[in-house]
């Protein structure tokens, strides 16, 4: 069985690649420069990684699936993440980068916003794809931080290396967001299939065997990230994917108290729901009534 790299120092990385480590904690690669380029590895990521690939250098496996990525586009890691990766023969690696230890970010502003750059777990198919000018931007973030290292540790260092680790993300959701609304029509099929998805969940045995549905179970049906697809939804629909499957749920009890003669608890737990108190507790919270009260009205 093929070892799997435990990538959980940067200069693990530089070294294999035969790079220069500048930083114990983070590290801007350019890979253009490495030594050494092994045809096929596997990394357990325990860093932070973002890559700008410059040229298709070789094939990312993330799951099951190859990433989808071209010249211009980016990919990023997260720690617990297991990464394959097949180099191209003959074929130099040509990309830019940046890899930083989460205690590189323990106790600063960016450690406390990490979680929000949710691309971190995006998985396949769902690499960002820039532009020229995109590129760039991320390129000068790059430079800026690469800079900071070349300067030498001292007390200002770790501020400014996170601040500038921070816009270079911050962009990155901008481009994400952007690619979002560009590929608006691909997006809207898989609403429509998610919408689909839904009915015919509830309209199975799923939930008596399954319980309530949950956004990975949607995400995994139309291959993509429980992250990606989340963001994607509440990009199109402005919810959550939370909200809209609780929407539906609420929307699937006005139609079971209005139209049958199933008690509360009978609706509940043919939703999904384990304790009929939980299906009423949020009823009364998206519509201001009880379901019981609800079914008086009619």
């Amino acid at each position: 069985m093929e070892e799997i790299i435990k990538l959980d120092e940067v200069d693990k990385y530089n070294k294999f690649f035969g790079l220069e480590t500048r930083h114990p904690l983070v590290s801007v690669v350019d890979l253009s420069k490495a030594t050494r380029w092994p045809e096929h590895f596997r990394i357990n990521y325990w860093v932070y990684a973002l890559f700008l690939k410059d040229t298709r250098c070789g094939d990312i496996m993330y799951g099951r699936q190859s990433y989808d990525y071209q010249d211009g586009t980016i990919v990023s890691f997260a720690p617990g993440q297991v990464v394959e990766t097949e180099m191209s023969q003959n074929t130099r690696p040509n990309a830019h980068g940046i890899l930083f230890h989460p205690d590189l970010i323990r106790g600063t502003a960016l450690g406390q916003e990490i979680r929000n750059y949710s691309f971190f777990s995006y998985e396949t198919r769902e690499a960002l794809h820039l532009s020229e000018e995109e590129r760039q931007t991320v390129m000068d973030c790059l430079y800026k931080i690469e800079a900071e290292l070349k300067h030498g540790i001292d007390k200002h260092s770790r501020r400014l290396i996170t601040a500038n680790i921070g816009l270079l993300l911050d962009y990155c959701m901008r481009f994400y967001e952007r690619q979002f609304t560009t590929r608006e029509e691909v997006n809207k099929d898989i609403i429509v299939r998610f919408e689909r998805l839904l009915d015919d969940y509830f309209d199975s045995e799923a939930p008596l065997q399954e319980g309530l549905p949950t956004v990975k179970y949607f995400a995994d049906k139309v291959f993509l990230s429980a992250n990606y697809f989340g963001d994607m939804i509440r990009k199109q629909t402005g919810q959550t994917a939370s909200e809209y499957i609780q929407n539906k749920l609420i929307e699937r009890a006005k139609e079971s108290l209005l139209s049958t003669d199933k008690t509360t608890s009978e609706i509940a737990y043919g939703l999904g729901f384990q304790y009929p108190q939980h299906l009423s507790r949020m009823f009364k919270r998206v519509t201001g009534c009880t379901p019981n009260e609800f079914r008086s009205r009619k």
